[in-house]
């Protein structure tokens, strides 16, 4: 029986790091989550017509309950919730998701996950089991690093020492989005593993930064430098009233100055004041930027690790 969404929130909620319910009061988390949960797990698994609808676009002639989502005994005391996926919405990238979880995960876990994934969702060739949790990266010997989220309150995100002439300024128009998509370029030319962790947002997505006022261009001495945004709806934002951090490209001629570390807390100071903290998603593999993040004040409070099938 699949768990309501206040029940899938009290699961979440358990295995949240503990800094960020200091942050934000249980009781207040706990309605954000079961928003997400309802919104998201809890539909996919009992809409047939999004399945189908999944199905038809993702993987023609496969059965519809192979796309649901399913909550399954993983064994005597832990429960997942199973969720077909495919990276960036590529049906040659399958994976199966399975964040939602009764209790905080555990290395003994793995196995038995890696197992139920295969028997519900093994007509789609799924490559690795995506999971969450809030333990140190590298903490699950076996397992495959992968995104992590680095997250502070706002209000101790502040600028120092930042070098002259490094200025953030709210963007009127994607002027600039074509140098955005070179540096990009440029990263990846040099640094082959960057196109696996991260992308250029799209120009729609940026441009709908726009026009909430959260994408800023960046200038040294006047000459631009790059992007920096923010979302405010993400599921990445863990029920978090929080700032998402969207974008961070710096063009080639001004990386590798440390300049970094300065962008998040001048972000952080230039966003409205409407939510309390930011965060932000980085490959744990991408260690200029996880430095960066550390040096400005930012924490690590979890990520996901990945069970190869």
């Amino acid at each position: 029986m699949i768990p309501d969404p206040w029940e899938l929130a009290a699961y979440t909620l358990e295995r949240q790091h503990p800094l960020t319910r200091k942050w934000v009061d249980d009781e207040t988390r706990l309605g954000l989550l079961a928003e997400l949960h309802a919104g998201v797990d809890v539909l996919l698994a009992t809409d047939r017509s999004i399945a189908e609808s999944r199905v038809e676009r993702m993987a023609p002639g496969t059965p519809v309950d192979a796309m649901l989502n399913h909550w399954v005994a993983v064994g005597d005391d832990l429960s997942a919730m199973l969720s077909m996926r495919f990276e960036g919405l590529d049906v040659t990238k399958p994976f199966v998701d399975a964040s939602p979880l009764s209790r905080p995960l555990e290395s003994r876990d793995l196995p038995a996950l890696a197992a139920v994934a295969r028997d519900f969702y093994g007509i789609h060739h799924p490559r690795y089991v995506r999971l969450w949790s809030s333990e140190p990266v590298d903490a699950f010997p076996g397992a495959v690093r992968d995104r992590r989220q680095f997250a502070a309150l706002i209000t101790d995100l502040q600028p120092r020492n930042v070098p002259p002439g490094l200025v953030l300024t709210p963007a009127k128009a994607l002027d600039h989005y074509e140098d955005a998509v070179r540096a990009y370029a440029a990263v990846d030319e040099s640094h082959p593993d960057h196109q696996a962790q991260a992308q250029l947002q799209s120009k729609e997505n940026l441009e709908e930064s726009v026009e909430a006022g959260l994408l800023f261009d960046i200038t040294v001495d006047g000459v631009w430098a790059g992007y920096v945004s923010a979302l405010t709806e993400s599921e990445e934002a863990l029920a978090l009233p929080a700032y998402v951090v969207e974008e961070l490209i710096l063009t080639p001629t001004y990386r590798g100055q440390g300049l970094g570390t300065h962008l998040s807390t001048l972000m952080a100071q230039s966003l409205p004041t409407t939510h309390p903290i930011l965060i932000g998603t980085i490959h744990a593999n991408n260690t200029g930027a996880t430095t960066a993040a550390t040096r400005a004040g930012r924490q690590d409070i979890g990520g996901w690790l990945l069970q190869p099938l």
